[in-house]
């Protein structure tokens, strides 16, 4: 059986880690470079780095700090944001990311994941989507709305629709942060990355929301999520990988130990 992955989260802006509530009011919590240390030794299974404004003020990626988090471990490690081009994921994936995620720029240029997809395979291409819960069904069968550059626009897309055609070009992962639950900690949103998770044939990666181990194993077991993205509840100190992994092997869950 394949064990679930633990993935936290370094939301970078201005070169230090940051965390808010639905993609406001972030506030500053510490180094890169250290909590990507720190997190590999305590035995995360992998690490994600977003340049959090970096498309929303249409700048390229800080390659630099990309090139010092890979450094200080060696676990894979996927990047997003201010990704413009093939050129621009060469140049993260050289720095030393194993996979590069794509978002408003793939909604603006869908093309550019299958380009990714040719140039370094489709296991480096991660689509990361940001919906929103919606009542107009009619319009978007999901329930869910595509938005983009940090939910600063909508994109009139459905999220399902979206991630079907994703795979479709090429898309080797899929990472579902629900807008309406990110920062909360008061649980991932089941439903969505059910929906997700049941009907495209990629690992699918549950992100925003987790709060303690137990929100990890309901949307592992309920919604089959691959793979979760933690933030808040390790950054804060509050709880630890350890203690998470302990927690989640008591439930059954199937995870890499590390002790």
């Amino acid at each position: 059986m394949l064990t679930k992955r633990i993935i936290p989260c370094l939301d970078i802006h201005e070169k230090r880690v940051t965390k808010g509530v639905k993609f406001k009011n972030n506030v500053v919590l510490g180094d890169p470079v250290e909590m990507a240390s720190r997190y590999y030794e305590e035995g995360c299974d992998e690490l994600v780095f977003y340049d959090i404004t970096a498309s929303a003020e249409r700048r390229p990626i800080d390659i630099e700090m990309v090139a010092e988090v890979a450094h200080a471990i060696r676990i894979p490690f996927a990047v997003g944001g201010g990704i413009s081009t093939v050129s621009d994921m060469s140049r993260v994936l050289l720095a030393g990311a194993e996979k590069v995620s794509v978002n408003s720029l793939a909604v603006a240029n869908p093309d550019i994941i299958a380009e990714g997809a040719r140039a370094f395979g489709a296991q480096c291409i991660v689509l990361g989507m940001d919906p929103v819960a919606v009542e107009d069904t009619t319009t978007f069968p999901s329930g869910y709305e595509i938005t983009t550059r940090g939910f600063r626009e909508r994109t009139g897309m459905d999220a399902l629709e979206w991630a079907r055609k994703a795979v479709d070009l090429g898309a080797g992962e899929i990472v579902v942060n629900s807008v309406d639950a990110d920062g909360t900690r008061a649980g991932f949103e089941i439903p969505l990355t059910k929906l997700i998770a049941e009907n495209v044939p990629v690992p699918v990666v549950a992100s925003g929301g987790a709060g303690n181990a137990q929100h990890l194993v309901e949307v592992f077991e309920q919604a089959h999520a691959d793979a979760a993205i933690i933030a808040g509840m390790i950054h804060t100190g509050e709880f630890t990988i350890p203690q998470i992994k302990a927690d989640l092997a008591t439930a059954g869950v199937p995870i890499r130990k590390v002790w």
